[in-house]
């Protein structure tokens, strides 16, 4: 998931620098909503794993 994150701000930021400012704020759009959905996502573990004791184990 974080390596979405990384390769849209990236991007973003290449497209910024080459002039494509709607290119580039589509990116960086995208690149938040994935790292919003990654905190979610953690959050959700970490809270599961508190509650349960147990560790959220991820589909391989």
């Amino acid at each position: 998931m974080l390596n979405y994150v990384v390769t849209f701000f990236l991007l973003a930021v290449l497209a910024a620098f080459l002039g494509f400012g709607g290119l580039a704020s589509d990116f960086a759009g995208i690149a938040q909503f994935l790292a919003m959905v990654f905190v979610v996502l953690f959050v959700a573990s970490l809270v599961y794993s508190l509650l349960t004791g147990r560790r959220a184990n991820p589909p391989l």
